[in-house]
């Protein structure tokens, strides 16, 4: 009769753990890595306490820590065994692999604003030290989320820093200023800039070696990613990006809209409302495909409530079309029920409904008593597009028409609610179509991206109002890229 295995006492335990510790090189960061990856629930403070003898972590959790560092003894061990003849692949991970697949496996059973804990301790698999730094709502600043050690001011100015200058560039950005090498990381989840990642370094001839640079780009990859995703499950990782307390009404509307930023090889685009956190009755939309770009924006009559839920009614009636395969033609007539239906009497939206054709660039257009898009072609505004007009959304049409403009590759159009052009400074004066016409022309020529012309132009509009809107103000500026029909 077999013998049962005698279970060793707690400190032995522990002796065989700071062993094996030893042994591996691990660090307690990285094992807690391993550990929390493997579904361990102890922080790491409670797991070093553990390690040290301060406390005794449950015995589940203690057999979790086990199994982590006993796994990476068995790779270890894999790396001197006697090769076969015929190769295998290995099933692990190895290099640089290893922080990117922990981070998402830890991710996976996290709460969001364990994140920037979890992003740290990849960046340590990598040798080095990262901190998060999310843009704030507004997109004027850089906020490092807590939860991290280090990593500079709580708050970076977007125009006048190096993390702003990453954000804004989305390039990589060194700087040793104050004798501490560091890397500031763009943080994207595809053309969505999200903010940095602030990567502090052991020798500053780290700071311009290719191979840690990739790594650490791809870290920051994965961590636009997982912030995307994790953003939705809780409100931690975005309060601290907020600036003041939002109405109920912005609320809404923000929880309606797509990505402010978004991109294809063919098509690029971006967005913006203001004001930001007291917004009511503006919003845009897009869908991108290989073959068809759609675009939509809506300025609802009123403020507050009442408005948001018009502006979100209108957003639906336009999805539910277009999601169904619907042209612009019947995109409008959805929008017309619904706002006719759900808010009877002279309740109305304006907006405009665009398509293009991404292979030979043809745009098909609907406007309903908005103004007029603008098109830009070779770095200056060459003409309104004027056609397409009918009443707004909600009132009774007829005879509508669906316009045709040719566009060619490197054109942008630019679609705005009258906010944009009826900012008055404090004599009064309007922020006006000429001068958003001289605005869109010197930041397009001077080669600024869509998501940050966009930027650029609502602090203008803002600044010029004394930073306080008396109406929404939004802008969706697009450019068809090139006339490559999909492969």
């Amino acid at each position: 009769m077999a013998r049962p295995e005698r279970i060793p006492p707690e400190g032995l335990r522990r002796s065989a753990l700071r062993a094996a510790m030893d042994f591996a090189g691990l660090s307690p960061e990285q094992l807690w890595m391993r550990y929390f990856g493997l579904g361990g629930h102890a922080d790491l403070v409670d797991l070093d306490a553990h390690i040290t003898g301060l406390l005794s972590l449950p015995p589940a959790q203690a057999d979790v820590l086990a199994h982590a560092i006993n796994e990476y003894l068995d790779e270890l061990v894999a790396q001197h065994r006697v090769p076969y003849h015929r190769s295998s692949q290995g099933s692990r991970p190895t290099g640089p692999l290893t922080a990117l697949v922990s981070l998402l496996l830890a991710a996976g059973s996290a709460p969001p604003e364990q994140l920037p804990a979890l992003a740290a301790a990849a960046g340590r698999a990598l040798g080095v030290e990262v901190t998060v730094h999310l843009v704030d709502h507004e997109q004027h600043a850089l906020v490092q989320l807590p939860g991290a050690e280090g990593g500079g001011p709580a708050r970076s100015a977007l125009d006048n820093s190096m993390a702003g200058r990453a954000f804004r560039t989305t390039q990589i950005v060194a700087s040793d200023r104050d004798t501490r090498p560091r890397l500031w990381v763009p943080v994207l989840d595809g053309a969505d800039r999200l903010g940095v990642l602030g990567v502090d370094l052991a020798d500053p001839s780290d700071l311009y070696d290719p191979a840690l640079r990739q790594h650490c780009s791809w870290l920051a990859s994965m961590l636009g990613h997982l912030v995307a995703s994790m953003e939705p499950y809780g409100d931690e990782l975005g309060r601290p990006r907020r600036n003041r307390p939002m109405t109920p009404s912005a609320e809404l509307l923000w929880q309606q809209l797509p990505p402010l930023t978004a991109a294809t090889d063919a098509f690029q685009l971006a967005g913006m409302l203001e004001p930001s956190y007291d917004t009511g009755g503006d919003a845009f939309d897009y869908a991108l495909s290989a073959t068809t770009v759609s675009l939509g924006i809506f300025d609802a009559v009123g403020h507050g409530m009442p408005a948001a839920l018009m502006a979100a009614g209108a957003l639906a009636g336009y999805r539910s079309a277009r999601r169904d395969a619907r042209g612009v033609f019947d995109q409008a007539r959805a929008i017309d029920d619904v706002i006719a239906a759900s808010f009877p009497g002279s309740a109305f939206v304006t907006g405009v409904l665009a398509e293009v054709d991404v292979s030979s660039g043809r745009l098909r257009y609907i406007n309903a008593g908005h103004p007029p898009p603008l098109l830009l072609r070779g770095g200056r505004v060459v003409k309104e597009l004027t056609g397409g007009r009918r009443v707004p959304f909600g009132l009774e049409a007829s005879g509508l028409t669906v316009a045709e403009e040719p566009l060619e590759p490197g054109d942008w159009l630019c679609l705005y609610t009258d906010g944009i052009a009826e900012a008055r400074d404090a004599a009064g004066a309007w922020f006006g179509e000429a001068r958003l016409l001289d605005f869109l022309t010197r930041e397009i020529a001077s080669g600024q991206t869509a998501p940050e012309t966009v930027r650029r132009l609502t602090e203008a509009v803002l600044r010029h109002q004394g930073g306080l809107l008396q109406d929404d103000a939004t802008v969706l500026l697009a450019r068809w890229t090139h006339a490559d029909a999909p492969g």
